[in-house]
């Protein structure tokens, strides 16, 4: 069902501000809380394999809930669906403040970014048309980037003065994100469900899967941005073992500071995937997608503040260059079949099937004794070789489809 925006096209409308103004204080309290939650467990004296341990209790989330989460974004307006999972932030963050282990209350906050993420995307194909659809995902990534940016060095910082302090902060940020939900437009539902049964959900999720798959667009998109988020996750993780070890630092803000650089670096990248790139010059992106792999690995071998930062922004720079086209990709082909809360819904299923892997392949290297850079230097390899395998096939495909055309018009 199409909303009434669409005809005018407006990226600045009341409701894109409030779709906006909503993620930026969302994601600034996600990025915080999970450099606090590290530092609480190494307040806690917690073995070092258990930080990124978060990060498997938050994704499997995802995981367990990918089959009713887009139904529910879907079923009812999305800025009510973004309401209700702020307030799940709310509740778990509000839980490690007051004592639960973090690895439990960091899968509750899990249960509720699994729920905003089909509407927070979801409703950009609602609010403008897919002429504007890059332009609109630029200004989401924007807002998210300067978020994460902002969120990590939030939560180091405060987190070096006070964990609890650092918390509290937090629970304040997920407040003013929820009620920066009451202000988004009550849109129409886009899908409303036929049927509530659990096992009904999951066989509807099957069928969007499998509709997605069909499509070669929708199959990239799925497969590219899963290897990204993944390689993303990792890498965050990567940094706080990587910098005592490289740079000599022990502390929590310097880890969080270097990702939020990797965060500036991708609010430049997205700025020029909306200016360069369209949902019909996509394989523009390919090049800076299987750059992120080679850039991983010479950053592993970097021992200097000021090369790391230069690296870790041309690693965000081409991250964000090629993953915001197929964001807008698989989001127009969604709409476009099964709707955008199934599509980014069974995106997330696999974006975070991949950050499980990834995450617990670096866990189990952690636990094994390999050294950082050389899980690093393998990490890097590991991601050149996935996207340069996804680009090869999606060229391979584009040129066979051109030479089928081309015979068929003689």
């Amino acid at each position: 069902m199409s909303s009434p925006n669409i005809q005018n096209g407006n990226l600045f409308s009341h409701g894109m501000v409030s779709v906006l103004a909503a993620q930026f204080l969302s994601a600034l309290a996600d990025n915080a809380l999970l450099f606090a939650a590290i530092a609480l467990l190494k307040s806690q004296h917690a073995p070092e394999w258990q930080m990124p341990l978060l990060q498997e209790a938050f994704v499997v989330a995802f995981i367990l809930l990918a089959p009713f989460v887009g139904p529910f974004a879907d079923a009812i307006p999305k800025g009510r669906a973004m309401l209700f999972a702020n307030g799940m932030k709310l509740l778990g963050a509000t839980a490690m403040l007051s004592g639960v282990h973090p690895l439990l209350a960091y899968n509750l906050v899990g249960v509720g970014a699994a729920a905003y993420s089909p509407a927070k995307y979801g409703i950009l194909s609602e609010l403008v048309g897919p002429d504007k659809l890059v332009k609109a995902n630029s200004l989401m990534e924007g807002s998210t980037i300067v978020a994460i940016l902002l969120g990590a060095v939030m939560g180091g910082l405060l987190a070096d003065w006070s964990v609890q302090g650092a918390l509290t902060a937090i629970v304040a940020c997920y407040l003013l994100a929820a009620l920066s939900n009451l202000l988004i437009p009550r849109l129409p539902a886009a899908h409303p469900v036929q049927r509530l049964s659990p096992v009904a959900l999951v066989k509807d999720f099957g069928i969007a899967m499998r509709i997605l798959l069909r499509n070669r667009d929708a199959r990239f998109s799925l497969f590219g941005t899963s290897v990204f988020w993944g390689s993303g996750s990792t890498l965050r993780f990567l940094l706080v073992a990587w910098v005592p070890v490289a740079l000599l630092i022990e502390n929590n803000h310097v880890p969080a500071n270097l990702s939020g650089v990797v965060a500036i670096g991708i609010a430049f990248g997205a700025a020029a995937a909306a200016r360069l790139v369209t949902l019909n010059s996509v394989n523009r992106a390919l090049p800076a997608g299987i750059a992120i792999g080679l850039l991983i690995m010479v950053f592993a071998q970097v021992t200097s503040m000021p090369t790391a930062v230069v690296m870790l922004v041309l690693i965000g720079a081409c991250g964000g260059f090629y993953v915001v086209p197929l964001n807008a990709m698989l989001q127009e082909r969604g709409h476009e079949s099964v709707g955008a809360g199934h599509a980014i819904a069974v995106q997330n299923f696999f974006e975070n099937l991949s950050m499980l892997l990834m995450v617990g392949f670096y866990v189990l290297m952690n636990k094994a004794g390999v050294s950082v850079v050389a899980t690093a230097t393998g990490f890097g390899a590991l991601v050149l070789t996935g996207i340069a395998l996804l680009a090869w096939w999606r060229v391979s495909k584009a040129n066979a489809t051109a030479r089928l055309i081309e015979e068929a018009n003689r």
